[in-house]
């Protein structure tokens, strides 16, 4: 079992295999889950709206499934 260690000001170093497990790369944002009373989920946060402005320039009407296509390829290479 992977542990960390708060520091005096709130931060943890993410043990390295959970980082890899988690495709985490300097700069990633996490999202803590609550998942029960005193339980949290650690996941990488997902991309900001803003971060698609101009994915679907000059490819007509964008379906959901577009949508979704292109967030997960987006999301894949940016860890």
């Amino acid at each position: 079992m992977a542990s960390a260690t708060v520091t005096s000001k709130g931060q943890i170093t993410i043990p390295a295999p959970v980082r890899e497990e988690l495709g985490l790369k300097a700069g990633t944002r996490v999202e803590f889950v609550k998942i029960a009373n005193g339980q949290y989920a650690i996941r990488p946060a997902t991309i900001s709206i803003k971060s698609m402005k101009g994915m679907f320039r000059g490819r007509g009407t964008a379906t959901i499934e577009d949508m979704n296509r292109v967030i997960a390829e987006r999301g894949a290479s940016a860890r």
